[in-house]
């Protein structure tokens, strides 16, 4: 198994030099003892499953799992039409950097009718093949504890995924821990992990307002574009689905970018190649989870 990454001291100072200016980290008096917490947390004789996705959160929980646990923890990624295949390269990437022993299991939400359906509650119907996956594996290899990469960020959004994570007996070392996204980014930071300024990835089936029918064909469009937008070096985008129609999210600080003659180009003739007839651009820039907006109460203002 390759060696873990060793524990790089964060300096005092902000872990933002040359990053992107939007980031939030917390100072190292609130990150540090909460990173003590998390350790605490695999205080114990149990083997882990950690659901590994390559994100910054859930990297920072296998990080320190294999630190605490060693050879007896499990990073678990699921494979599915819903994940591009550049994220499950980063995934590989990265748990061998860490030096965690690493399986990849295939999932198949599309033929569950309430997944592919796309309901207010999808994630439910996603989370529930990924942890009832996980068990099945957990448990044919023994391990006893499943754990995923939750901060407390995530339960104040619209996460149906989390009924299923506490119909599943699925840890959250990092809730236990009390730590939000910018004490993972934080501690990612003094772990030495790359990722620590990834941007927030979500699966591609989030792409599809509530009520359009998600198939594999729709997911291949919506990945072809967010794959040459990243080619193109933008760092955080989406694609947003919308029948013939493309509704393009990136940083409002990259506006300008995107719609220069030759990225505007190439962004519309890929978008017309794989079937989209529209293509649009939304000007209030990328928004995290903005189709949920759809499921908020109308504001006075």
């Amino acid at each position: 198994m390759p060696s873990a990454l060793p524990i790089v001291v964060s300096p005092s100072r902000p872990a933002v030099a040359g990053a992107d200016p939007s980031l939030v980290i917390s100072t190292e008096q609130r990150w540090r003892p909460r990173l003590q917490r998390l350790r605490q947390v695999f205080h114990d004789s149990d083997r882990w499953v950690v659901a590994f996705s390559g994100g910054v959160d859930s990297a920072v929980v296998l990080q320190v799992a294999v630190q605490e646990r060693g050879e007896d923890v499990l990073a678990l990624t699921a494979v599915s039409d819903t994940l591009p295949d550049s994220e499950r390269l980063e995934c590989e990437r990265l748990a061998a950097r860490i030096g965690a022993e690493h399986l990849f299991v295939t999932t198949d939400e599309m033929s569950v009718p309430g997944f592919f359906t796309n309901p207010t509650n999808r994630c439910y119907f996603c989370k529930t093949e990924l942890y009832s996956v996980a068990r099945e594996h957990a448990l044919r290899l023994g391990y006893g504890r499943v754990a995923d990469g939750v901060n407390t960020d995530d339960l104040g959004d619209h996460r149906p995924g989390l009924i299923a994570a506490k119909e599943h007996t699925v840890v959250h070392p990092l809730v236990e821990a009390d730590m939000n996204k910018a004490d993972t980014r934080a501690v990612a930071h003094a772990l030495g992990l790359d990722v620590w300024d990834k941007p927030a990835f979500a699966c591609l089936s989030s792409r599809f307002p509530y009520g359009t029918q998600i198939t594999k064909e729709r997911l291949t469009m919506v990945g072809s574009v967010e794959h040459l937008l990243k080619e193109l070096g933008f760092r955080q985008y989406r694609v947003r689905y919308h029948d013939d129609l493309c509704r393009i999210e990136v940083m409002p600080a990259d506006l300008p970018r995107l719609v220069e003659e030759a990225i505007r180009n190439q962004v519309v003739d890929t978008c017309r190649s794989v079937g989209f007839q529209h293509v649009t651009v939304d000007l209030r820039g990328f928004r995290s989870g903005s189709l949920n907006e759809a499921l908020a109460p109308p504001s006075d203002s």
